[in-house]
């Protein structure tokens, strides 16, 4: 499930160009919901802060699908009352993506990083890997890289302290294309390395049509837990 303690954003790579959130912002805005009054601006909202505590049955939470947690203009104050809640709720994951590493590498000392607390990085091609080494840097238990949409080969990836690897094409109307040598490398150096892989979409025009079919099957890996 998704969890929205901010919403709002602005570009800051390729990656962004056909943004999903933004699409569908503009949507909500249309629709009158109160929560998308000011369309993609950023807000942050307290009173989706108390939404985890409600949850009784486990769940794997996804951060801010609408907004990036460490954009510039989210305080530190209030992203530390989002650790706060993560922290207070161990029985939830909660997967934290952004593109902004390094606020996210300046910033990390200030947080407790329970268990729970899954860190991510975007990484779309080879002009932002220098993401991946921010966040080898921070004290999460489970790091991982989103490597959607992927825009272009990445034949030297260091997965040193990395534990999961998703992969995927760009969908929609103007989705710009995706080449299958591109997928089977990334999956390649995850085996090599010995990191979880989970391919995602092939996406297209017609994500549904063209699947997540790779090398004759699925991949669905999830990260294995150190001990």
């Amino acid at each position: 499930m998704t969890w929205n303690p901010t919403t709002g954003c602005t570009k800051v790579s390729s990656g962004c160009k056909f943004c999903y959130a933004e699409i569908m912002s503009r949507r909500l805005h249309a629709m009158g919901v109160e929560k998308y009054r000011d369309n993609f601006a950023l807000r942050t909202h307290n009173d989706a802060l108390e939404a985890p505590y409600s949850w009784k049955k486990s769940k794997i939470v996804f951060v801010n699908s609408m907004s990036d947690l460490f954009h510039p203009e989210v305080p530190l104050a209030f992203i530390k009352e989002v650790f706060r809640v993560m922290n207070d709720n161990p029985h939830h994951i909660f997967q934290v993506l952004t593109k902004r590493s390094e606020r996210l590498l300046e910033l990390s000392s200030e947080f407790r990083w329970t268990d729970n607390i899954w860190m991510g990085v975007s990484v779309e091609n080879e002009r932002v890997v220098n993401r991946i080494s921010s966040l080898r840097k921070v004290e999460a238990r489970i790091k991982f890289l989103s490597i959607e949409p992927l825009l272009g080969p990445l034949p030297h990836l260091n997965l040193e302290g990395i534990d999961w690897v998703i992969v995927g094409g760009e969908s929609g109307p103007r989705c710009r294309p995706i080449k299958p040598i591109w997928v089977t490398d990334i999956q390649q150096q995850c085996m090599n390395q010995n990191v979880s892989f989970f391919f995602k979409q092939w996406g297209g025009r017609d994500k549904k049509k063209s699947g997540r079919i790779l090398n004759g099957r699925t991949y669905d890996e999830m990260p294995r837990l150190k001990i």
